[in-house]
């Protein structure tokens, strides 16, 4: 009797520990349909879609486990790109769930205003002439969250 009530006592706790770890996980990314069980035509996620998810709560919750952090601020973090396209390359990358620059709001505006605070003093901390910023739109990202490349020879 002992072992059965063990035996639904135990992954209770697990399962209702899953529910607020989740919860606390996921509280500030915008919402986003992960299952559509019967209609998936335009309601599920990407894989793209998906890693902007895990890229929100990364950044967002654990921030300092991120690789190859060259700054960060309250609001954003900058990283040297895994796979650099130019001498310097780097990520910057707002700690808020904001998809796309198409999706900024109002409530956002904090955050950008400091992506390009930081961008203005990497440039010149490191007396960048030739450089450019970009950003993509979500057929390019390969990550469905805001992220601009910050890339100089």
């Amino acid at each position: 009797m002992a072992s059965k009530v063990r035996g639904i006592i135990i992954p209770a706790i697990f399962f209702t520990a899953g529910i607020v770890f989740g919860g606390y996980l996921f509280a500030d990314t915008r919402p986003r349909s992960i299952l559509a069980l019967n209609k998936c035509e335009n309601r599920c996620l990407k894989p793209n879609e998906l890693a902007g998810v895990v890229a929100s709560v990364g950044i967002q919750k654990f921030s300092y486990f991120i690789p190859s952090v060259v700054m960060e601020t309250d609001k954003t973090i900058v990283i040297k790109h895994p796979s650099p396209e130019a001498r310097i390359h780097y990520v910057i990358i707002p700690k808020k769930d904001i998809k796309n620059i198409g999706e900024a709001s109002e409530e956002d505006k904090a955050y950008l205003l400091d992506v390009f605070a930081v961008v203005s003093k990497i440039v010149k901390e490191q007396h960048l002439e030739q450089y450019r910023v970009v950003t993509n739109g979500p057929a390019y990202q390969s990550a469905t969250y805001l992220h601009f490349h910050l890339m100089a020879r």
